[in-house]
């Protein structure tokens, strides 16, 4: 939880956002007098009182990304969601908070905490259902980070006043436009700006465009002569779902350029030997990046068939076999080894070329992450952290292009993953599955925000 400014009285400010008229505590059900609070964020926020001070306060939202709601809170209420672990009373809460927290003032933090379904109960079960319902409604995956960014470049180009009609038509074009700005920049002085054949797998970033295009470009700018895939298969990184092990995507993936349906030949290989258990969590792809970002590069580097139809895709969110020696977290989920092996026989049993991408990020560090070490500034011991990361980085990467894995794993296990390495899962995954016999890394780089409190490495690579 975010470490803000503590009042005394974690009923002070208890919240800036008033419940919604109608919203009541209702003493008979279950789940409000043992609340039990869903996993969520904190950030700080600045909030206003009557009195127009403006304060310091706590801005929650949902950490698995079902609630699209914020809700707003003095920092002291740390203290009660603490508490809110299904084993406490109201009254219980109360005793053990003090600090002048009263039931009326628990009571109304309580129901907003549920009227957002950021309590397990009838409300989160209901929105649940209601968004399998629309998940399972369509054929595609509608667009979320790629629209974003397509609109913000028309706002860019036209002003915030861009209406959603300018966005809708220009938006692809301007998208496309700086894919290509971005490839033209990234390879204006490589050696070889184009791969000779298709790869059997290749990394690019899943950041957001702005910091992570070179990598992107990088790889993608080189695939823009190599021959049209009959599929792709998109390995990414879990970051907020519910899945404990891999989980499958049994949706195409619609973007500003147009839609890329599903593989369903795939799908249905993977289906017949895993069950229906690779699908049971499908709707953590719904607000997931790391698939969605490489959609629009393949769409526009390969193009659409004499039909208009874009190449299929099949996506997937593979966990960290370093955490559990390769099992899902629970041991209720898709194992990593199970779904390599199933994944490499279905697809060879499907005709054409396969394309597999591993979209990963390597190292998060800086202060919003724990590190106690800033990142901004010419330091020896700043300097030296950094470096600090991009050897361990490079040290990492030498294990894919040695084409040792296995490796890899082990080591990220034994060193308990100093730099937090997202996407350990999808790029071993991608290497068991499409066995290169050469890997090359083509670029490497790190970005940091303005603040200079993140800063999220990644690599542009090749598979052949």
């Amino acid at each position: 939880m975010t470490n803000s400014p503590t009042p005394s009285n974690p009923g002070d400010s208890a919240s800036s956002a008033p419940q919604r008229p109608g919203v009541r505590f209702d003493p008979s059900k279950p789940h409000l007098n043992r609340p039990k609070v869903r996993p969520l964020r904190g950030m700080p926020v600045q909030g206003q009182l009557p009195n127009g001070q403006t304060v310091p306060m706590l801005g929650l939202m949902d950490a698995r990304q079902v609630s699209d709601k914020m809700l707003v809170l003095a920092p002291a209420a740390q203290h009660i969601l603490a508490l809110l672990d299904g084993s406490n009373t109201l009254s219980d809460i109360v005793g053990k908070v003090g600090r002048g927290l009263t039931d009326d003032v628990l009571r109304d933090i309580v129901m907003q905490l549920d009227d957002a379904a950021f309590l397990e109960g009838p409300n989160f079960e209901a929105l649940m259902r209601q968004t399998r319902e629309a998940f399972d409604a369509s054929d595609a995956l509608p667009p979320g980070s790629t629209e974003a960014f397509a609109d913000a470049l028309v706002e860019a180009a036209l002003g915030k006043d861009a209406t959603p009609e300018q966005k809708a038509e220009q938006g692809p074009r301007r998208l496309r436009e700086m894919m290509d700005q971005w490839m033209a920049k990234s390879l204006e002085k490589v050696d070889k700006p184009s791969l000779d054949a298709l790869p059997k797998a290749i990394v690019a970033p899943h950041l957001d465009y702005q910091r992570g295009w070179i990598n992107y470009a990088h790889i993608y700018g080189r695939l823009r002569v190599c021959e049209r895939p009959a599929r792709v298969v998109i390995l990414g990184t879990n970051h907020f779902g519910f899945g404990t092990g891999v989980v499958g995507c049994n949706k195409g993936f619609t973007t500003p350029l147009g839609t890329s349906p599903v593989d369903e030949g795939l799908v249905n290989e993977l289906r017949a030997t895993l069950g229906d258990k690779l699908f049971e969590h499908r709707t953590d792809h719904e607000r997931e990046h790391s698939i969605e970002l490489q959609v629009p590069w393949i769409q526009h580097v390969f193009g659409q068939d004499q039909l208009g139809r874009f190449v299929p895709v099949f996506g997937a969110l593979v966990h960290d076999p370093a955490a559990n020696n390769g099992r899902s977290y629970d041991g209720s989920g898709v194992d990593f080894e199970p779904f390599v092996q199933a994944l490499k026989g279905a697809i060879a049993r499907q005709p054409g070329p396969t394309l597999i991408v591993s979209s990963a990020d390597l190292s998060h560090v800086g202060p919003a992450f724990g590190d106690q070490k800033p990142l901004v500034g010419d330091a020896e011991d700043v300097v030296n952290f950094r470096n600090s990361v991009h050897q361990h980085d490079l040290a990492c990467l030498k294990m894919l292009t040695d084409l040792k894995p296995n490796d890899l794993v082990a080591s990220i296990a034994w060193q308990q993953n100093p730099t937090r390495w997202c996407s350990v899962g999808n790029l071993v995954a991608t290497m068991m599955v499409a066995e290169p016999s050469k890997v090359d890394l083509l670029n490497y780089g790190a970005a940091m925000d303005q603040g200079g409190s993140t800063m999220v490495s990644s690599a542009a690579m090749v598979m052949m």
